[in-house]
């Protein structure tokens, strides 16, 4: 049940148009529509939106960490859940990094939704669509307005660690701030603050900038897929998106 309380209703509709402003990061829009799985996966939004509404009754904070997961994918080149990447020999994962390590929680809860789907469509809903439409229906959950997911998305094949450093830090000043999410295509101004103050509310730890990389008490503690030393999760349409 959406949260009836009007401080998050109202922070969850400011949200809307940031998390909006995401798809648009690094160019992540261009071939995105709204009907993307309606042949292939017609049941997605309610396999996803089951799981989360389950995850919700023991874990009232899941729906800000599912949107902070989110925001800290797509900061870090594009909304292409490199975020859910395990670090492998070569490649440092994004969530091991500074910014994530240790706070930044909800991977189990995304497992599930997968793992859903997959019982349901067999290799095509992407991880970060998943991230996608799972954000949307936290705000919603959470007293927000709904908007049309665009999704498409390709899984990202490699994980960024050292661009995380990148990630809207807590001590940092207002114009340090400004500028990484200018630097993303996002308002330095509009965009900061709803994130800023949307993170101050739900976070249990808050800092003098609301930064979205403040500290949580737990993490992630399982693998996120069964993986191979090539092969991290899978992408829409059913294409493995590691090398092989």
């Amino acid at each position: 049940m959406a949260s009836s309380t009007p401080r998050a209703a109202a922070v969850a509709g400011v949200l809307v148009t940031v998390v909006a402003a995401l798809y648009g990061l690094h160019g992540a829009a261009a071939q995105l529509c709204e009907n993307y799985y309606a042949e292939t996966c017609p049941d997605a939004y309610d396999i996803v939106k089951k799981v989360l509404i389950e995850a919700h009754q023991s874990d009232e904070r899941i729906y800000a960490s599912l949107i902070r997961l989110h925001f800290h994918d797509c900061f870090v080149q594009g909304c292409d859940g490199s975020l859910l990447l395990d670090s492998v020999p070569g490649m440092q994962s994004e969530k091991d990094s500074l910014p994530n390590k240790g706070s930044a929680r909800g991977f189990p809860v995304v497992d599930a939704v997968k793992e859903a789907l997959e019982a349901a469509c067999p290799g095509v809903v992407s991880c970060a669509d998943i991230l996608a439409i799972a954000s949307e229906i936290s705000v919603v959950e959470s007293g927000g307005p709904s908007w049309g997911v665009l999704l498409g998305r390709l899984d990202g094949k490699t994980s960024d660690f050292t661009g995380s450093g990148n990630l809207p830090a807590p001590f940092e000043d207002l114009a340090t701030l400004q500028r990484k999410f200018r630097a993303v295509g996002l308002n330095g101004d509009v965009d900061l603050v709803a994130l800023s103050g949307y993170n101050a509310q739900t976070s249990p730890t808050r800092r003098p900038t609301g930064s979205t990389t403040s500290a949580a008490p737990t993490c992630r503690t399982r693998p996120w897929t069964q993986l191979t030393e090539h092969s991290y999760h899978r992408g829409a349409r059913g294409m493995a998106t590691a090398g092989s």
